[in-house]
């Protein structure tokens, strides 16, 4: 039986035009060719860490254990910043230590190690100012997917920065109260409304009402379903009450913007 190629994801800011994913592969595949990549997006909005780390927890579920994922939006390159790996029970994370995997220390309660990266004969090239995506973390993601132990490249630490994360709230018992986390190419608005706080929220009984900067939103079950092209609102394939336009750019059309709030109530 063949053996299964190692996987390592990338997530970054750095867009298609420039060489630098090419040369961050480049390095890795030198390090270990037995490796499979899957480009996640490098289409982050440069230097916007909150946007890459909801990318990375949107994906990462969805691939085998023991996954490598490699997440570069890192606007504080060559400064004090630590390098860091984050091991859970089935995925690695590697990427800088400034809130980026915030999502998934969320998530990962249950089991979660976090190590700084201070191994430096693992680096293509050691004290590398403005491009450690390709002189530090992928030589890391390439031999830790070869097979080296994780608590070779560095002491594990309980100090990582974590960045702010919303969580819907309820200020009564029939009603919730949550906000935009995610804007996608469509113009669609993501909040951070769970599927299971929404049926929750059925169960304590009446008809669900959705309302964003005063104007009642139709749920819908899907987009197609819409009837006009105003707004409406529907459980997403992330399980999130997401703003829609059919066929139309919801965000551009209505200047929905990240953190804006969204309610439901029961009546």
């Amino acid at each position: 039986m063949l053996e299964r190629k190692s996987i390592i994801t990338l997530t970054s800011d750095f867009g298609i035009k420039d060489p630098f994913v090419g040369q961050m592969k480049g390095v890795i595949l030198n390090i270990n060719p037995n490796v499979e990549f899957v480009d996640i997006t490098h289409e982050i909005t440069p230097h916007n860490i909150k946007e890459a780390s909801i990318a990375c927890a949107f994906s990462y579920r969805y691939f085998p254990p023991r996954t490598v994922h490699l997440v570069v939006v890192d606007p504080g390159v060559g400064s004090a910043r630590r390098p860091i790996l984050v091991v859970t029970e089935d995925h690695y994370f590697i990427g800088p230590d400034n809130g980026v995997f915030s999502f998934v220390y969320q998530r990962e309660k249950r089991y979660l190690k976090v190590f700084h990266i201070t191994a430096d004969h693992y680096f293509l090239k050691k004290g590398s100012p403005t491009f450690q995506g390709r002189d530090l973390f992928a030589p890391v993601a390439a031999w830790l997917a070869k097979g080296i132990p994780a608590s070779n490249f560095g002491e594990e630490i309980t100090d990582y920065n974590t960045i702010y994360i919303p969580e819907p709230k309820k200020p009564t018992k029939n009603a919730l109260e949550g906000e935009v986390i995610y804007i996608d190419r469509f113009g669609n608005a993501i909040t951070n409304i769970p599927l299971d706080a929404v049926e929750e929220l059925r169960k304590a009984g009446g008809s669900l009402r959705v309302v964003y900067k005063g104007r009642e939103l139709p749920m819908k079950a899907h987009y197609s379903e819409a009837d006009d092209e105003g707004l409406k609102c529907l459980i997403n394939s992330f399980d999130l009450l997401e703003i829609f336009v059919y066929r139309g750019n919801a965000a551009r059309e209505h200047g929905i913007k990240v953190g804006d709030i969204i309610g439901i109530i029961t009546r």
